[in-house]
């Protein structure tokens, strides 16, 4: 039988299966808008104990957000959070297998800065860093510390990326640069150490400038939609993208999980959750969001849902129920893998690891041994 490695077919993660991912909850509140909702604390001890549980439990990668500035209202949601890239470094130190990945707004941080920063998380994960890239739409937010751009439009921010990934990229391979563009000028810029191979690269970018420039540039984009048809259409669309490119990329989707014994348990969980909803939090995080941004004009899905009490989509009920509807939504959206969220994260990891997670991987065995028995 032939070895066969994902790095020979051109896949970007270690397996060539579907991921599973924890989105982790380095910030208070978590990922539902509600005084009923479990109180998660957003701290250090929390998400240590919730990415050594992701390691055990088989998960695939931990992902944390980069979060300046909460959104007010009865839980003050968000108030309190982590810096990303410090969280990832702690925790790629009491890890050994997940793929860690960082969160960077290319708007607030200099691209030699993070190169350097980057390349430090992958030396301290052993290989495993990863860089979430965030071309940035928190004007609020960023206009508290005077760094938000009025001159750098929707489209624009993404021409601002794209010279800020080239900076990046070439620091981690070449001896010195020299970079004069419209956003960035790099005078003999210098960074070691380097990376053995290209930390994996994600971003979330599905306007049209934004699918461009992900397929271009990154290893995978998170993707969403109102609806099935939505969400799998935006996937097809920037694979065929990347394909156009000679490139591939894997798709994936933020899914908030809400379990229970059985479908009406889990309903009733999510119903409390709704009775205790912060609307004033929404408020601030729709402002935050730009839910009256000209340059995006409707709300996005995530607004949407948001109005829910939920942060994301969700599926709801038994675990014979939510793996059913993982396994359609992987299937039919033609995704590589899900970031998922738990209102309660210590309490539901260990039911989806052991009731969920094998039906995932059976149902999607790893392209890898595919590949290899048919060879």
């Amino acid at each position: 039988m032939m070895n066969v490695t994902a790095q020979e077919f051109g896949l970007p993660s270690d397996q060539g299966g579907k991921d599973m991912g924890i989105f982790l909850p380095m910030a208070n509140g978590g990922w539902i808008l509600s005084t009923t909702a479990p109180r998660l604390d957003g701290s250090y001890d929390y998400n240590r104990r919730v990415a050594m549980l992701a390691e055990e439990s088989g998960f695939d990668f931990i992902m944390s957000m980069a979060k300046w500035r909460g959104y007010g209202g009865r839980t003050q949601h968000w108030r309190y959070a982590l810096d990303s890239q410090i969280l990832m470094a702690a925790l790629a130190a009491v890890t050994h297998r997940v793929r860690v990945v960082a969160t960077v707004h290319t708007l607030l941080q200099n691209p030699a800065v993070t190169a350097k920063m980057v390349a430090t998380l992958d030396q301290v994960s052993a290989g495993r860093a990863g860089l979430n890239v965030v071309t940035g739409s928190y004007k609020g937010e960023f206009e508290q510390m005077h760094a938000w751009r009025d001159d750098v439009g929707h489209d624009e921010r993404y021409d601002l990326a794209e010279e800020w990934i080239e900076v990046v990229q070439r620091l981690w391979t070449e001896e010195s640069v020299t970079f004069k563009g419209r956003y960035f000028t790099m005078e003999d810029c210098q960074s070691d150490p380097k990376p053995p191979k290209s930390p994996f690269l994600v971003c979330a970018g599905t306007s049209p400038k934004g699918m461009r420039f992900t397929a271009a540039r990154m290893d995978a984009m998170f993707v969403g939609g109102r609806d099935d048809a939505e969400l799998a259409g935006i996937s097809r669309s920037v694979k065929a993208m990347a394909r156009d490119l000679g490139r591939r990329i894997r798709t994936y989707t933020m899914i908030t999980l809400v379990i229970g014994e059985t479908d009406e348990a889990a309903q009733a969980q999510a119903d409390l959750f709704r009775s205790g909803f912060d609307e004033e939090a929404c408020f601030g995080m729709m402002r935050a969001y730009g839910f009256l941004d000209q340059e995006i004009g409707r709300e996005n899905a995530f607004v949407q849902s948001a109005r829910s009490g939920f942060m994301s989509a969700r599926i709801i009920g038994s675990p014979q129920s939510v793996g059913t509807r993982m396994i359609e939504l992987l299937d039919r959206c033609e995704l590589d893998g899900m970031m998922l969220i738990f209102p309660d994260y210590l309490a539901s990891m260990p039911v989806f690891a052991a009731e969920i997670m094998p039906r995932i991987r059976s149902a999607f065995p790893s392209q890898i041994m595919q590949l290899a028995h048919a060879s």
